[in-house]
């Protein structure tokens, strides 16, 4: 399997620079992925297709200001640092630019509050840090961090909150699980009020959601890991709703890894913590989800590889070409796909 199939054309136009005034405005794409048909709606109608069979389940992770702009000591060269994920207390895997002058023992200033010591070299830009600060860690990354904007945004976020989902409440992410930032709060209480069930996973978003497919056998990837957890009461209403038969649908390809990820440890849903690096492509059989909520995926990416694993890889490339066709915004501040 070629990650050259999992290529489209995408005009460049149609990558989204900004989020829409209203969230639940959006575009919403609506697939069945037994017949191929394909729908076009608002996102906002997406309660018109969920019933009391259903239950939605949403990562209620937060994004912290991430990103971080430093001087090394000594050379006073410019570094940019882009925390991915606290492996123990105070030390953080990091993406580094450029990584070449980052070296073990080097130290990063950003502040009197923080700077930052490099502990471990890693392959690829990857680099451990030790955080040495005065005071609360994430008061200063809002003082200090920016919102980690993926590259492919050249436009200046005027509000932080819309690279956050609503319902954000768990800080660690580097980038936002972006097929939930279509939800307010408004939408969300008339799910529930419809008899909709909501449950809540975490996962911290970091390296191995977004990094590039750079391998030509798709099956030669490596994912990088990230944390997530499961509480009692989601694993056990998660459970009654399977035995019951109730559709799971999953908010976002982070939800889905998640699910699938305990699915295939316990074969039930369980409290439970841990790292995955699950990888889903073509051939994965699934076992947690029914239905699927997403955005629109790069080209090569895993996230697109997942999608395809999900609705087949012929109906996901029918329905963005049908999409590039309806002019439909793309990536993370983009339309949305509903695949049931």
């Amino acid at each position: 399997m070629k990650t050259d199939d999992f290529d489209y054309y995408l005009p460049e136009e149609l990558i989204a620079q900004s989020p829409l005034k209203n969230r639940d405005h959006s575009k919403l794409l609506i697939l069945d992925r037994k017949t191929g048909n394909i729908i076009h709606e608002r996102f906002d109608n997406i309660i018109n297709y969920l019933d009391e069979n259903d239950v939605l389940v949403l990562n209620n992770t937060k994004v912290i200001p991430a990103r971080l702009i430093g001087i090394k000591e000594e050379t006073n060269a410019v570094i940019e640092v882009l925390m991915l994920k606290e492996l123990e207390n105070n030390i953080w895997e990091c993406l580094c630019k450029p990584a070449k002058r980052v070296k073990l023992g080097t130290i990063i200033n950003f502040s009197d509050e923080l700077k930052l010591e490099c502990v471990y070299e890693g392959e690829d830009g990857i680099r451990r840090f030790k955080f040495i600060y005065k005071g609360i860690l994430l008061e200063i990354l809002d003082k200090l961090g920016e919102m980690p904007l993926p590259p492919y945004i050249h436009e200046k976020l005027e509000d932080k909150s819309r690279y956050q989902t609503v319902y954000a409440k768990k800080d660690g992410s580097a980038a936002a699980p972006t097929a939930g930032l279509h939800f307010t709060k408004e939408l969300l209480k008339k799910i529930k009020d419809k008899g909709i069930e909501i449950e809540e996973i975490t996962l911290h978003v970091g390296l191995g959601t977004f990094r590039p497919v750079n391998v030509e056998d798709v099956t030669n990837h490596k994912m990088h890991s990230e944390y997530y957890e499961m509480d009692k009461k989601t694993a056990d209403n998660l459970n009654k709703a399977k035995k019951d038969g109730k559709r799971i649908i999953s908010i976002g390809t982070t939800t889905t890894r998640t699910l699938e990820t305990i699915m295939n440890l316990y074969n039930e849903f369980k409290e439970c913590s841990g790292w995955t690096d699950i990888f889903i492509y073509p051939g994965y059989k699934f076992k947690a989800i029914d239905s699927l909520i997403t955005n629109f995926h790069l080209p090569k990416s895993t996230l697109i590889m997942l999608v395809s694993a999900f609705a087949g890889k012929n109906n996901i490339m029918n329905a963005y070409n049908d999409a590039v066709k309806n002019k439909y915004r793309f990536f993370s501040f983009g339309d949305s796909m509903f695949i049931k």
